[in-house]
């Protein structure tokens, strides 16, 4: 196994669980520090509604107890908003970007009204694809409303955005040669006024600045890299390799979640569990 650069980005909003172990592990053995690769730890703290101290500090708790261990410093989202500003500012500037105005209701409606036209597609990999309400909207439209104090997302042209990145491919360590699709998306949000950068911006950006080589992560993410490719390409940024591991779940067949305190690694491991058990059933 080549030596690799690889990450680990859980967010702060809960207690992790044995499926973040077989992720973080996957990782970290994928890295092969021994033999000069580096393993990050990145906190994904940019939702500052949803995210605690507390969990932050439980991460770095449960990972030491695994025994695995990460390069200094961390680097936390919540710390590099101007960056992340900054690319959506290039991105407007390319008017590659639109503010929109649509509340979540709006969509719902506007989605709904939208059923009898087969010619608009109603769903994607992230659930009913925007119908555009907000495209049309003229400069001076969109400035008043942003000068009357209304909220507003900002969002990607995808067409445009396809035009200016020409075709897309990356490659799966599991399931090989892919090409990249993001039209599946429509036009994705990458910036919300309560966010100032969404998860496919903030993680795209992270991992180039970061020097990643191999992005590792659950397959339950292997669309959202048909956006981060695409985001790659308009910031003429690296394209890393990508490995999908599959999921650990419960006997139900559903994945873990950080809201079922039965499985996180406190409650494993205040229940007698040994780093040993939970390297050993993350390996499964």
């Amino acid at each position: 196994m080549a030596a690799e650069i690889t990450r680990f980005a859980p967010s702060p909003t809960g207690l992790l669980h044995a499926g973040h172990a077989m992720s973080a592990r996957f990782a970290f053995e994928a890295a092969d520090v021994a033999s000069g690769g580096r393993f990050l730890l990145r906190i994904e703290d940019i939702d500052r509604s949803r995210c605690r101290p507390a969990f932050e500090a439980a991460i770095y708790e449960d990972l030491a107890w695994l025994g695995l261990r990460w390069e200094t410093p961390v680097r936390r989202q919540s710390e590099h908003f101007a960056q992340y500003q900054a690319a959506l500012a290039d991105l407007e500037k390319r008017r590659l970007l639109y503010p929109c105005f649509c509340t979540r209701a709006d969509l719902q409606r506007e989605i709904a009204g939208a059923a009898s036209a087969p010619h608009l597609p109603l769903t994607g990999s992230e659930g009913a694809i925007y119908p555009g309400t907000c495209r049309a909207l003229s400069a001076v439209e969109g400035a008043q409303k942003k000068r009357d104090g209304i909220p507003y997302a900002l969002r990607l042209r995808m067409d445009d955005a396809l035009k200016a990145a020409g075709s897309l491919t990356w490659t799966d360590a599991v399931r090989g040669p892919q090409a990249a699709t993001p039209d599946i998306f429509g036009d994705i949000v990458l910036g919300r006024k309560d966010i100032p950068a969404s998860y496919h911006l903030a993680c795209t950006l992270d991992d180039a600045l970061q020097g990643v080589t191999l992005v590792t992560r659950g397959e339950d993410l292997f669309a959202a890299t048909h956006i981060h490719r695409l985001l790659q390409a308009l910031f003429d940024l690296p394209t890393p390799r990508y490995a999908h591991h599959s999921l650990i779940t419960d006997a139900a067949g559903k994945k873990f979640s950080k809201r079922d305190n039965a499985v996180t690694l406190r409650a494993l491991r205040e229940g007698g569990a040994t780093p040993a058990d939970i390297m050993a059933l993350a390996a499964k």
